[in-house]
């Protein structure tokens, strides 16, 4: 145990941060399918609902007016999630279980912040049991098919673990200015793949993302919190973002071998706009 620790030491603060990172850890109960099935879930209010909300703001940050969620939009969510929680997701085909899961996440994490408001951060929504637990994240907020079910569950125990995809980072949004934006449509069996390759793009390619200065990269924190998704090491995550750069990017990073820094913020994505009277 002590060699074990001693070698993170050894690695830097990479290797570090990323071990109290949440880890891919299969819940089983989860992967149940019906590759048959070729029922599609309807999406629409939520479509509707990021329609009306999500905007990208100068710096190509997507905000969310969640001042101006009106009350009948509310009650509209709070519908649709009651009935992605009665959904039984076990019996649909793979496609239709990914786009259910984002968007469960997605909309969840905006009922959150509508519930707390006004906070400064998601993390402010401090309920999760434990004492050194931060934030909503481990908290069951919803059941699905009888079984309670947190945010961390579907990222870190469904999500991540069954698709080993890196580019559900760019899906799921914390409700934060340095998390990848939240798409403003729905993610639907047909248009996930189109979108995760967009949003990754566009991620990697904003100074949230990645950005060269001075020959040093800073990257975003999700890249070391979450390297193991990323190749497990620094040259697993540069091997990522050149997958994604535009010609910009892939100049900088030309020789660059390492991380030098990483940053996150963790401040709202809300639009600055007051309620509409």
């Amino acid at each position: 145990m002590a060699v074990a620790a001693l070698a993170v030491l050894l690695t830097g603060f990479v290797s570090i941060e990323a071990l109290f990172a949440p880890k891919a850890e299969l819940w089983e109960r989860w992967t149940a399918q019906d590759p048959a099935a070729n029922t599609a879930i309807d999406h629409s209010v939520w479509d509707g609902f990021l329609t009306a909300y999500v905007n990208q703001s100068d710096d190509a940050v997507n905000r969310v007016a969640y001042a101006r969620v009106t009350g009948n939009d509310r009650k509209a969510l709070d519908g649709y999630l009651a009935r992605l929680a009665a959904t039984p997701i076990s019996h649909y085909a793979r496609a239709e279980q990914l786009a259910y899961w984002i968007n469960l996440y997605n909309a969840l994490t905006v009922q959150l912040i509508l519930d707390n408001d006004p906070v400064d951060s998601i993390r402010d929504i401090d309920i999760s049991p434990g004492l050194f637990t931060d934030g909503p994240w481990d908290k069951p907020i919803i059941q699905v098919e009888s079984v309670a079910i947190s945010l961390n569950d579907i990222e870190h125990r469904i999500l991540r673990p069954i698709w080993r995809d890196p580019r559900l980072h760019y899906a799921v949004n914390c409700a934060s200015v340095g998390c990848p934006n939240l798409q403003p449509v729905a993610f639907t069996a047909a248009n996930v793949e189109s979108l995760l390759e967009a949003a990754a793009r566009a991620y990697v390619n904003h100074p949230r993302g990645a950005r060269v200065a001075g020959g040093d990269l800073a990257v975003s924190s999700i890249y070391v919190w979450f390297q193991e998704d990323f190749g497990d090491n620094d040259a697993g995550v540069i091997a990522h973002l050149r997958q994604y750069a535009d010609q910009d990017l892939t100049e900088s990073l030309t020789g660059i071998k390492r991380i030098g820094s990483h940053d996150y913020d963790w401040k709202l994505n809300g639009a600055s706009e007051a309620p509409s009277s």
